[in-house]
C-alpha cells in the first residue's frame, strides 16, 4: 500500500510542475494549451488527494489506529498546502496568460 503514498506524492508534484513550467517558460503568447494545462494540474491534485483517501481507508480497513492517529495531522496539513499552492499556481498561470494577451 506504500504505492498509494508514492502515487500521491508524484501526482502532487505534477499538479505543481505543470503550471510552474508554464510560468517559467513565459509562454503567455500561446494560450491554446492553457485550459488543458490547468485541467491537468487540477486533476493531478484531485487524484493525489483521492489516493490519500484510499490509503486512509486502507488503514481503517486493517484497523491500524496508531498509524491513523500518527499521520492524520500531517496528511491534513499536506493536503491543505497542496490545494492552496495548486490553486495559486493555476491562478498565476491564467493571469499571466491574460496579461500577455493584452
Amino acid at each position: 500500500m506504500w504505492l498509494l503514498n508514492l502515487g500521491s506524492l508524484a501526482l502532487g508534484l505534477v499538479a505543481w510542475l505543470v503550471p510552474a513550467a508554464r510560468l517559467i517558460e513565459h509562454s503567455g503568447r500561446d494560450r491554446s494549451r492553457l485550459a488543458t494545462q490547468s485541467v491537468a494540474s487540477l486533476s493531478a491534485c484531485a487524484l493525489s488527494l483521492l489516493l490519500q483517501l484510499c490509503y486512509t481507508r486502507h488503514l481503517v480497513k486493517i484497523q491500524d489506529w496508531a498509524a491513523l492517529m500518527d499521520t492524520t495531522g500531517a496528511v491534513t496539513a499536506a493536503a491543505t498546502i497542496l490545494v492552496l499552492f495548486t490553486i495559486a499556481l493555476n491562478a498565476a498561470m491564467v493571469l499571466g496568460a491574460a496579461k500577455a494577451g493584452d
